[in-house]
């Protein structure tokens, strides 16, 4: 069996089993019909289309990322913005989830959807913040290599809708958070900055829950290769690290790993220099690694977003083996153009949007 298309299966497996629609649809038996749904965030239309599909043609509102927003209904209002530094119709996306939830009345249940990519795609502003305070502070996070919940931390303090804020504004009777954790530790405060956190004070019936994370992922991706014949050693989230620091630590690890599988999990970071060239944080981490087991036959890598993408690319990670390190690799790590290099490699893995984000999945096969 090909070892390169074995990988890449056992990934996308993962990422298959947390599908925003697939996670969503599987609780939706617990949940009483709902007068409004709110769905915010990459994987947002999928968590929708599950809930619409189950209840029928409710009132839905669904803010996402740019071509995230396809095949729902003609009923549904559909805001797409930038990620991952928000722009003017992130502003718009954020003052309707506002308004929408000011808006129901004192009976009313709201079915509210969270995923990550919710804290740059919607965004209502406190009084005396603009959005050139925002784009700077985005662009200032993501080249600083913080992890997400250093980064969410610092973006609540512009908004009036983060950190619990935007339930603040809820007075009717009910209301159910559905989300998929794109955080460590899945905290409802920290996924999306805490846009689906419930209040300080709550004066409604509150249920909330976690549909699916990197967890989720990885055990799926265990089963499969077990499925398959492998032995697998590892299934781990320790990716929360500068991706230089991971590719070190992990690359003597998959050097000396017996013949199997290994899965990992979680976020790194890159601080990337003044002008950075192309590429994210899973292709950086692809390179890096690359390097780390270069010339070391029988091994293959794919490490990815599991929402299909990887940083203001259209690549969601990369597939390397011992042959991918070569002339202008190290160059293109350098200057933060891991991209460029891995597609000229063939190395570059392209999946279009998945319907989820629960941060990044790593597999490893030995032969």
């Amino acid at each position: 069996m090909d070892r390169r298309e074995q990988a890449i299966r056992i990934w996308q497996a993962g990422v298959d089993a947390v599908g925003g629609y697939t996670a969503t649809s599987k609780v939706l038996s617990d949940v009483s019909e709902p007068d409004q749904i709110l769905a915010v965030g990459k994987p947002a239309a999928a968590m929708a289309r599950a809930a619409l599909d189950h209840f029928g043609l409710l009132p839905t509102l669904v803010v996402t990322k740019d071509d995230h927003g396809r095949d729902l209904p003609d009923h549904v209002t559909v805001i797409e913005a930038s990620h991952p530094v928000p722009d003017e119709r992130s502003l718009l996306g954020g003052r309707a989830l506002r308004e929408t939830v000011e808006a129901m009345d004192s009976d009313s249940h709201l079915l509210l959807l969270v995923s990550g990519g919710a804290s740059s795609l919607a965004e209502d502003l406190l009084p005396g913040k603009s959005l050139e305070d925002l784009g700077r502070l985005n662009k200032k996070l993501l080249s600083e290599g913080l992890d997400i919940t250093s980064m969410n931390t610092e973006r609540r303090k512009l908004s009036r809708i983060k950190g619990g804020g935007l339930l603040s504004h809820f007075k009717g009777k009910k209301a159910t958070v559905l989300a998929i954790s794109d955080v460590p530790g899945d905290d409802l405060n920290v996924i999306g900055s805490g846009i689906g956190a419930l209040p300080a004070s709550v004066s409604f019936q509150a249920h909330t829950q976690i549909v699916a994370s990197n967890a989720h992922a990885r055990e799926a991706a265990v089963e499969l290769a077990r499925s398959e014949g492998l032995n697998v050693h590892t299934n781990e989230e320790c990716l929360h690290d500068d991706f230089l620091n991971v590719a070190g630590t992990l690359g003597e690890r998959i050097r000396n790993m017996p013949t199997g599988v290994m899965v990992f999990g979680g976020e790194p970071t890159v601080i990337l220099p003044e002008n950075p060239g192309r590429g994210g944080r899973n292709q950086a981490l692809a390179l890096a690694l690359a390097q780390e087991i270069s010339g070391c036959d029988r091994i293959t890598i794919v490490v990815g977003g599991t929402d299909g993408t990887d940083g203001p690319t259209q690549a969601a990670g990369a597939v390397i083996d011992a042959t991918t390190w070569g002339d202008g690799a190290e160059s293109a790590l350098q200057n933060a153009d891991s991209g460029s290099y891995l597609e000229g490699a063939g190395a570059l893995l392209v999946t279009g949007p998945t319907g989820t984000n629960v941060m990044d999945l790593l597999v490893v096969i030995r032969s």
